[in-house]
């Protein structure tokens, strides 16, 4: 039995079926084509099973949230240490030295997120940043544009996780203070991989900006709202949408995490 099995039999049956519904829509639509699988790439999150929690598994369960945010910044820190490590990938100095940074920093956040956890901690598993080589390795030179793609998804989505899970770790501020502590870090380096992708740090409506195929809404859904709290926001309805982050839940996240797993 492969990694993927094995965590689609751990966790919650009726979010099994949605993330194996969701992921062969997007194989039977074709979207699993060298450009088009960005459509997909919210996909920070490898499954996370009640086994490896040791306790029931519940948006309330801080422990489960904390895992939730620990497989992200594993995925996170492989990622990029395995780009700022790739013979030829990066060639720009100051580029190379953004990403060695952002590296820095996940490393941190792992080491942070598995000492607060202890042994509750989720094992690290196995990611195909291919998605099952559905599009070229992002790793080899020649492909940066690929690598840098991915790098905006991952961190695009990781801030709106990140501010997902918040509600539940109120009954923890502590805990709570920590992950905004990592959430705000998180939007930096969306809005400086932007930069380096030649866009603007922030959001406008549900546009995923230049180089990202339109087909990436799952990454974008939701950010087009002008409305907060039933007060609309005065302006025009780029700037109004571009003024607040929407959030992503843990299982619009996990609908899609599964094409990253090996």
């Amino acid at each position: 039995m492969n990694m993927n099995e094995n965590l689609f039999d751990a966790i919650d049956p009726e979010i099994t079926e949605k993330v194996i519904s969701r992921r062969n829509v997007l194989r039977g639509a074709g979207l699993m084509g060298a450009g088009l699988v960005l459509a997909s790439v919210p996909a920070t999150f490898a499954l996370l099973s009640n086994s490896a929690f040791g306790k029931q598994n519940t948006p309330q369960d801080v422990t489960t949230v904390l895992n939730f945010a620990l497989t992200l910044e594993y995925l996170e820190e492989e990622f990029y240490q395995r780009a700022i490590t790739a013979s030829g990938l990066i060639a720009d100095a100051a580029e190379k030295a953004v990403f060695t940074q952002i590296h820095k920093h996940e490393a941190a956040h792992v080491a942070f997120l598995k000492g607060a956890l202890g042994s509750a901690a989720v094992a690290k598993p196995t990611f195909d940043f291919t998605a099952g080589g559905a599009f070229p390795d992002p790793f080899t030179a020649g492909n940066y544009q690929t690598f840098l793609a991915l790098s905006q998804a991952f961190e695009d989505t990781g801030v709106r996780a990140y501010k997902g899970q918040a509600g539940n770790l109120i009954s923890d501020k502590a805990t709570l203070t920590a992950a905004l502590q990592i959430h705000s870090v998180e939007a930096r380096h969306a809005a400086e991989v932007r930069r380096i992708r030649g866009l603007k740090g922030w959001i406008t409506g549900s546009d995923p900006g230049a180089g990202i195929p339109p087909q990436a809404a799952a990454v974008y859904a939701g950010e087009q709202v002008t409305s907060q709290l039933n007060i609309q926001i005065a302006g025009s309805s780029a700037a109004a949408s571009e003024a607040f982050d929407e959030p992503l839940t843990m299982e619009q996240v996990l609908a899609i995490a599964g094409l990253f797993i090996a």
